[in-house]
């Protein structure tokens, strides 16, 4: 089976997930083949939020218990090197990368060393936009990471679907989209989205305004109940909107 069969496959598994903790261990167990054993996804607190309130920005945690009681008790979110890229990437990236993009102080290099002591070593990390503007960090990590090209775009976008399922189904307590209908327009956007162009570079190929472009973007999302643009070209190619 190929990467793009397999990654559909996957994706109509989350869909059909009941639960967000069922969402959870679905992922977990295509990503554990990847050394990606552990999850964490969560808005990142303000900076000065008390120790008390951080978890309450947790959405779904599959982390040693042991690490999230440390991370937050020492106030890691605010060193660590890892939500320092993200902010600044806006793209998925392994952890590595992060120690390597940015100089990391002795805060950094503590954080990331005591999260080796929880063979959390490597990971894949990025950030989840969602419809009114919210930004989700997502955390994957593991011992030791191995990830080719195509199984790092497999991984980032089934991850990506995955906590998008888990949002939509505590927003939308558990209800599903039967039938879906998108204009011509709603598709054609999508499927220009699906291969990474944006609004003004969809409006220039179509020969529309960029707010057009974005209006039909919104609209094909919503239809689609999805939160974020990667949910809803995932669930468009499910449906078989687009190919």
């Amino acid at each position: 089976m190929g990467h793009f069969d397999r990654t559909l496959e996957l994706i109509d598994q989350l869909q059909h997930a009941g639960t967000a903790a069922a969402v959870c261990e679905k992922l977990l167990g295509v990503t554990s083949g990847f050394g990606l054993t552990a999850l964490m996804a969560g808005t990142v607190p303000q900076p000065g939020t008390p120790r008390n309130r951080q978890k309450d920005h947790v959405l779904l945690c599959d982390w040693p218990a042991e690490w999230l009681e440390r991370y937050v008790a020492r106030n890691y979110v605010d060193h660590d090197p890892v939500v320092s890229h993200m902010k600044q990437l806006q793209a998925p990236f392994q952890w590595r990368e992060a120690s390597q993009g940015i100089r990391i102080g002795k805060s950094g290099g503590d954080v990331m060393g005591d999260a080796g002591e929880f063979k959390l070593r490597d990971g894949l990390a990025f950030p989840l936009i969602t419809l009114d503007g919210q930004i989700v960090m997502v955390s994957l990590g593991g011992e030791a990471v191995e990830l080719s090209g195509a199984e790092f775009g497999l991984v980032s976008l089934v991850s990506t679907y995955a906590i998008g399922r888990a949002m939509q189904l505590h927003t939308m307590a558990g209800k599903t989209i039967d039938h879906v209908e998108l204009t011509p327009r709603e598709r054609e956007c999508l499927q220009w989205a699906a291969v990474g162009k944006s609004e003004w570079e969809i409006s220039q190929i179509l020969g529309i305004s960029e707010h057009t472009s974005e209006k039909h973007l919104l609209n094909a999302k919503s239809k689609l109940g999805a939160v974020n643009r990667v949910q809803a070209v995932a669930e468009a190619i499910r449906r078989g909107y687009i190919n």
